[in-house]
């Protein structure tokens, strides 16, 4: 038999962290999708102090060995509440994991540090207005000039990019050969000459979202992470932790525990939708915990994503249609709702990730033949 039950102490852990999320909401403010919209350096310094970043990471690099499952115990409740951690989120998700993985112990001596304590914040350089989903299509260049990167190009979608401290940049340094060949991985400080940043105003009103330009901008050579031309792989192992976590599942929680409180659930129409939802909830709960413990097949985590953001877009419908025009007497709630078409297309849209799930998994053409 499977146990899918939580340990004791892991229940503790829960419950702690329930706890720290309220009171970070009481004092810092709720947000919706709190991973990416709620900012607080002051609230990362409290999950560093409860030894909530970088659980999994090794002890010799400041990590806490945990086991993988912790993190998302924490990062549900966190997100689920709306408590703001966006200002530590994709340190912890992502750059930390790389720099580990990839980086040379000079990096992970200067580095993380900040991310474990929650001062540093970090924003990651990837997709450009003419290579979105593609991403081996990217034109941003970062040429060799002796012991120095000279990057120009512009990146978008940057979210964080006007408060982040460093970008983690992916960018091409071999414009020859295969797309995906010759594409380089740079740490990048967000003070140095030639940076600008412009923040995006989407319809909610969120600023997160930033363009940043690169002119003539010189990275010294040491901030090259893994090997020069060959990171590909290492990008996209990076959006496997990106596209596979609880965030992509339980961004809108808090919109749904607040729609249950007017729903009429003596209409079996109610009740049929609210089990469809609670039940969709276990299965993407399954499918992040198969990603989290390496049980799912490498790549999977393009139908993880699929299926967790379109269950949000259903969340989100749900709401709406609950609460009607109650929704616009609260403004959290009108934002949260005009947010939700962006699940199913931030860190690759579904259409995206069905391609990759027919090409990888049903070995279908990329292309129709003759």
């Amino acid at each position: 038999m499977l146990d899918f039950s939580f340990t004791s102490e892991q229940l503790s852990l829960q419950v702690r962290a329930r706890e720290v999320a309220q009171k970070g909401i009481k004092k810092f403010g709720r947000f919706n999708d709190s991973w990416i919209n709620g900012f607080s350096k002051e609230f990362a310094r409290v999950l560093a102090e409860e030894g909530w970043i970088g659980m999994g990471w090794p002890k010799k690099y400041g990590g806490h060995e945990r086991p993988p499952i912790d993190r998302v115990i924490v990062a549900e409740e966190m997100i689920a509440a709306g408590a703001p951690i966006a200002a530590m989120w994709f340190a912890d998700r992502q750059m930390g994991p790389a720099i580990i993985s990839y980086g040379t112990e000079d990096q992970k001596a200067e580095y993380l540090s900040g991310m474990l304590s929650g001062e540093a914040t970090w924003c990651i350089g990837m997709s450009e207005p003419d290579a979105g989903s593609d991403l081996a299509s990217l034109a941003t260049s970062a040429s060799r000039d002796r012991d120095e990167f000279v990057v120009n190009g512009q990146k978008i979608w940057t979210s964080f990019g006007a408060v982040a401290d460093y970008c983690y940049l992916i960018c091409r340094t071999n414009a020859g050969g295969p797309s995906h060949r010759g594409i380089s991985e740079l740490i990048v400080p967000m003070d140095l000459p030639g940076i600008e940043v412009r923040p995006v105003t989407d319809m909610t009103e969120n600023r997160h979202f930033c363009e940043v330009y690169f002119t003539n901008v010189r990275v010294p050579v040491e901030n090259l992470v893994g090997v020069e031309g060959e990171a590909f792989k290492q990008t996209m192992r990076q959006l496997e932790h990106e596209r596979g976590g609880i965030d992509r599942l339980v961004s809108n929680k808090a919109l749904y525990q607040e729609a249950l409180k007017y729903a009429d659930k003596t209409d079996p129409r109610i009740r049929q939708e609210i089990s469809a939802i609670e039940s969709r909830y276990r299965i993407g709960k399954l499918l992040v915990y198969r990603e989290v413990l390496r049980q799912a097949p490498a790549g999977f985590s393009a139908a993880t994503k699929c299926f967790c953001t379109e269950h949000e877009w259903r969340v989100a419908q749900f709401v709406n249609r609950v609460l009607g025009p109650k929704a616009l007497l609260d403004d959290q709630i009108t934002r949260g709702l005009a947010y939700a078409p962006a699940y199913t297309i931030m860190g690759g849209t579904s259409n995206v990730m069905r391609n990759i799930l027919g090409e990888r998994f049903l070995g279908l053409d990329r292309e129709p033949r003759e």
